[in-house]
């Protein structure tokens, strides 16, 4: 019985090392070699120095910026150390209002659109730090940050267009437009 028991807790701890340290660390390497970039975060850097990361949505405010899909993270928003959806359902009273209060924040900060709000932009994701947004939120938001960096609309719209992104393969998820690529593009005009 004592035999089987060490032979037992050598197994335990071979395995532990292998799957526990030695793959792990065997995977981070590879990783690291094969994509750096991925591998260190897909930290977006200006200047030389890092403004965000291709993974995490920022909280624009300004009008001058297009706005990110709401975070559920808390205490604070895009919070990659609270990275959860906010488990509302869709007849919640409290998503309700949220949405609504996004919506009429929409409107008035776009005033004389009429159409439909798209739903990425009164929702947040399911990790709650959603770097992305759909064509037709940004789209959305092009008369409003036009008319606050002085720009013409069709040039906000080549922007759009130039960071939109396809379908993964073309076949997997949708079309979006990362947030922060297309702020700095719009910064980086000058206006």
């Amino acid at each position: 019985m004592i035999r089987l028991t060490i032979q037992s807790i050598r197994c335990l701890l071979v395995l532990a090392l292998l799957t526990g340290l030695l793959y792990p660390l065997a995977m981070t390497g590879i990783a690291a070699l094969a994509f750096p970039h991925k591998a260190h975060g897909s930290l977006v850097l200006c200047d030389g120095k890092p403004v965000g990361s291709e993974l995490i949505g920022q909280a624009f405010q300004s009008p001058r910026y297009f706005w990110s899909r709401p975070s559920a993270t808390t205490p604070v928003p895009y919070n990659g150390e609270s990275s959860s959806g906010s488990n509302l359902g869709p007849t919640n009273p409290d998503l309700k209002k949220q949405v609504t209060d996004r919506v009429a924040a929409l409107r008035a900060a776009n005033p004389g659109h009429a159409g439909p709000v798209p739903v990425d932009l009164v929702t947040a994701s399911a990790s709650g730090l959603d770097p992305d947004i759909s064509p037709a939120a940004a789209e959305y938001q092009v008369p409003r940050v036009a008319r606050e960096r002085g720009l013409p609309e069709s040039t906000v719209r080549g922007l759009v267009a130039m960071h939109t992104k396809g379908r993964t393969l073309g076949v997997l998820g949708e079309p979006r437009v990362n947030v922060l690529a297309l702020n700095l593009a719009l910064d980086g005009l000058g206006k």
